[in-house]
């Protein structure tokens, strides 16, 4: 075995492919990390909002609870905020209170009857299809789909219909070609490599024309688009007709976890049907509590989503003559290519003081390399402009 497996190590680290582990750790700045003995701007994490960083003391919880629809579940707070094990699944003793005021509180923000919360976004992809689809099903994916969503895919054992990115003409030969019982289309609403968003009203349309079932991953979306937060479907205008809302937790919200959305019957049906939601501990009861506030406070951070918007804008408008990836939002990259170039970039912009990640296959195509830039409404906008110069500097 070790013969093999440090000959396919071998073989990744002569393609610039080998991944290792860096320590990173949160600077007391808002929006900058320490790696090592470096103090970065913060460009590489998903904290949109910044939510990572909020510290929810008792006294904390207390004061921003006070005067809500919440202050009557104080006590199931303050008592999850202790606890840090679930200890059994959440369909055996692992389900605090505190869950279903989580969940209660997401389906009101989505607009939709129930919420079922997973234990990571990879758990609720790869449980939530296999549970929807099977075989003789078929279902419809993205070419840039998350992960996930892929693995999830695979599992279903259903047959398998990939379209060209966002090519709503391809996917509509599928779908009327299909002679499935059940179709399934599934798509990021923001594919977190390229920066691009999914045409939600348009999918819409097809999957009523074509009698299938839509399910849409707001990974990327989720507190940052749309009213309160809620989402790229709901800021779309068709929030109620996706037929399954995926989040997460560990972004925007600054926990961890992920959800889905949608009617009762869709949540009664998951509840006793995912394996990745049955077969596995629930999470810590102190998380739980931690999404529920963050996701609470996140409603009215308004204009901070503005300020994050504001600044992606102008973050890619300065870039204006690379190749982006078609990027419209505050995910932001930089193709470059070749991934030894790729890697050199991003090393360069470390040693300036900015934590960007070099993305190389297989999470994108070869020859597509790239720098990503992820923004966070808490970064200034002298500290962007800063990162941009060593981004424009001559090619390596």
């Amino acid at each position: 075995m070790r013969e093999t497996l440090q000959a396919r190590l071998d073989t990744l680290a002569a393609q610039h492919r080998e991944r290792r582990l860096l320590d990173w750790t949160p600077d007391p700045e808002p929006g900058y990390v320490r790696c090592g003995d470096r103090r970065l701007l913060d460009l590489a994490s998903n904290d949109y909002l910044g939510l990572s960083r909020q510290r929810w003391t008792p006294d904390a919880a207390h004061e921003f609870l006070s005067g809500t629809d919440l202050q009557a579940h104080e006590h199931v707070v303050q008592d999850a905020l202790t606890r840090f094990g679930a200890g059994a699944a959440r369909l055996i003793s692992g389900n605090h209170p505190v869950y279903g005021l989580l969940e209660r509180e997401l389906a009101r923000l989505k607009g939709r009857e129930a919420a079922l919360v997973f234990n990571s976004g990879m758990a609720a992809n790869s449980g939530v299809i296999p549970a929807l689809v099977g075989r003789g099903d078929a279902v419809f994916s993205d070419e840039l789909n998350h992960a996930s969503i892929i693995d999830g895919v695979r599992l279903s054992r259903a047959e398998t219909h990939v379209f060209p990115h966002r090519d709503l003409a391809a996917l509509e030969r599928q779908l009327a070609a299909s002679r499935a019982p059940h179709k399934l289309i599934v798509t990021d609403a923001l594919f977190s490599m390229d920066g691009t968003l999914a045409p939600l009203p348009e999918l819409v349309a097809l999957k009523k024309k074509y009698g299938a079932w839509l399910m849409v991953d707001e990974a990327h979306t989720g507190g940052v688009y749309g009213p309160g937060g809620a989402g790229l479907a709901c800021a779309q205008g068709v929030g109620a007709e996706v037929d399954v809302l995926m989040g997460t937790l560990g972004k925007a919200y600054g926990s961890v976890g992920a959800y889905i959305a949608g009617d009762r019957l869709l949540v009664r049906y998951l509840l006793n049907a995912a394996r990745t939601f049955i077969f596995t501990t629930g999470l810590p009861p102190a998380n739980v509590a931690v999404s529920l506030l963050n996701v609470r406070r996140a409603q009215a951070m308004e204009a901070d989503r503005a300020r994050l918007h504001a600044n992606a804008a102008r973050f890619r408008a300065a870039l204006a003559g690379l190749d982006l990836a078609g990027s419209e939002t505050q995910v932001v990259p930089v193709v470059l290519g070749a991934e030894d170039l790729t890697l050199a970039r991003a090393a360069r912009l470390r040693e300036q003081g900015y934590a960007a990640v070099a993305i190389r296959p297989p999470t994108v195509a070869p020859g597509s390399a790239r720098v990503r830039f992820a923004l966070s409404s808490v970064h200034r906008w002298d500290d962007l402009a800063g990162c941009l110069s060593g981004v424009l500097a001559p090619r390596l």
